[in-house]
């Protein structure tokens, strides 16, 4: 007979996946200038004062770094805050430690891509893979080409509805059938990939 003992979380510790989460965003934020400033928050609330779409979030930005604090990012990765963000910088500007929330919402963001803790279609997740593909194959951003890849990814049929749009801007001129790459758009796909490289390598240090 065997019996299913249920792990039990000792408070004060980390979950296995809660330290890998907490790891991989505190690197980020060690690139993040001024990251470090994370550590002064005195939790005031003035950035959920400042915030103009803090009554759309289901947990405020104080919130956010009070979860961080408390080892729980997996639940701020869970919210709908990150997503809502309207990277208007309120919160920075008026926050009195200069804390860089604003730029700790984008760690959180990419921490929540990185680890695909979303919907399988989800829209800010699908324009960002679209975004990159664009651009590391010519150089730049490519409008129609970003739009038909964004679609596919998320809702191919709302694609077909855009046609007849499309075509009326198209015989106006508005959009470029061709793309353009710019010169040495390969050497700039390998820029994005070292950056990329050299993100991942940079020491970590939690004080």
């Amino acid at each position: 007979m065997t019996v299913n003992v249920k792990k039990i979380h000792i408070p004060g510790t980390l979950s296995k996946k809660e330290k890998k989460l907490r790891d991989s965003f505190l690197l980020q934020v060690k690139n993040i200038p001024g990251g470090e400033s994370l550590k002064k928050c005195i939790q005031c609330g003035t950035c959920t004062g400042a915030c103009p779409v803090s009554y759309m979030m289901d947990i405020t930005p104080r919130e956010v770094i009070a979860l961080f604090r408390a080892g729980d990012i997996e639940s701020i990765l869970s919210s709908r805050t990150i997503w809502i963000c309207a990277s208007c910088y309120s919160c920075t500007v008026r926050c009195p430690q200069g804390v860089m929330v604003t730029d700790i919402l984008y760690a959180l963001k990419r921490l929540a891509i990185e680890n695909k803790i979303f919907p399988k279609r989800f829209p800010v997740f699908a324009l960002s893979k679209s975004f990159v593909s664009i651009t590391n194959i010519f150089g730049r951003s490519y409008e129609p080409g970003l739009i038909i890849l964004y679609f596919l990814r998320t809702n191919p049929f709302k694609l077909l509805g855009m046609m007849p749009l499309f075509i009326k801007l198209a015989l106006k001129g508005r959009i470029g059938f061709l793309p353009h790459k710019i010169k040495s758009a390969k050497k700039f796909s390998r820029i994005l990939k070292e950056a990329e490289v050299m993100e991942n390598i940079v020491p970590l240090q939690e004080s």
